[in-house]
């Protein structure tokens, strides 16, 4: 499948962010993956149909995955926010639908919080509030081992862990290989160290702004449970998708992604209605 046109934005401050970008004059629709994966990895089953359906797409690689920015900073989900919201200012897309997915889920919230003025809505898929249960508290603690295995042998252990998912095509898993491995180990490590500590629960409900929760009925990663919790914290529009945590790109989690988009659009202002509040933004 053909991907967007990839570019690369110059975010003063910051660096060189790498997204994908459909172009047109459509309402922006800005795609957050989740942790491990980039962009592409996250979303290539849903970009065509997002544009199909009318809407300018675009997808951030995050730093430390993907072609994503690499810095000497310890990898935070504020600073992810900050990039996505830089490059929705300096592209002209803001306010724009933002989507997050799993830890792009977390970090939409941080867009809708920190940066309010580019979010027009939010979908968040696949993702919660906080992840400290005592199963997930365990498995924070071994980010130590999980950066070991990835900084010694890092084709091994992703080919391992897709064998384990059941993938058996190697047309299919080489290049899903080759996209995992432009990840960073210590950012990835990092990254799973900051969900670990990351809790919206004292302010979520406190987000003005229109949104949907696509709940994946059957995410044996993030409890549905845990996704309804949220999408009642946001009193949220919720759409189901009876998928588990990394069948995004089926046929019926798109389509369940573009209903939730497509909610959130409708009840969105139009775009530039508050314009006169967002500060100026550059076009790269």
């Amino acid at each position: 499948m053909p991907l967007p046109p990839a570019r690369t934005v110059y975010a003063p401050g910051r660096g060189e962010l790498f997204l994908r970008d459909t172009g047109g004059e459509g309402p922006a629709v800005m795609l957050l993956h989740g942790w491990m994966a980039s962009a592409d990895l996250n979303w290539w089953g849903a970009y065509q149909a997002l544009e199909r359906a009318g809407y300018r797409v675009l997808a951030i690689d995050h730093r430390g995955h993907g072609r994503g920015l690499r810095t000497v900073v310890p990898f935070t989900l504020a600073d992810c926010a900050a990039d996505a919201a830089a490059a929705l200012d300096l592209l002209g897309a803001a306010p724009a639908t933002v989507v997050g997915y799993s830890m792009g889920g977390a970090i939409a919230q941080l867009v809708a919080r920190d940066h309010p003025h580019v979010v027009s809505g939010l979908v968040l898929s696949g993702t919660a509030s906080s992840w400290d249960e005592p199963r997930e508290r365990r498995f924070w603690r071994a980010m130590g081992v999980l950066w070991l295995g990835l900084a010694l042998a890092p084709n091994w252990f992703w080919r391992q862990a897709l064998r384990r998912s059941g993938l058996r095509d190697p047309e299919r898993a080489s290049w899903l290989v080759s996209e995992l491995l432009r990840a960073s180990p210590r950012d990835l490590a990092d990254a799973g160290r900051e969900l670990g500590r990351f809790d919206s629960r004292p302010w979520v409900g406190s987000l003005r702004t229109p949104a949907a929760v696509l709940v994946t009925t059957r995410d044996g990663v993030v409890s549905p449970r845990k996704q309804r919790g949220l999408a009642a914290a946001l009193a949220a529009r919720v759409v189901e998708a009876p998928v588990d945590h990394l069948d995004v790109v089926t046929p019926q989690y798109t389509a369940a992604l573009l209903q939730a988009v497509e909610a959130v659009a409708a009840a969105s202002p139009p775009r530039g209605a508050d314009r006169a509040s967002m500060g100026s933004a550059s076009s790269q």
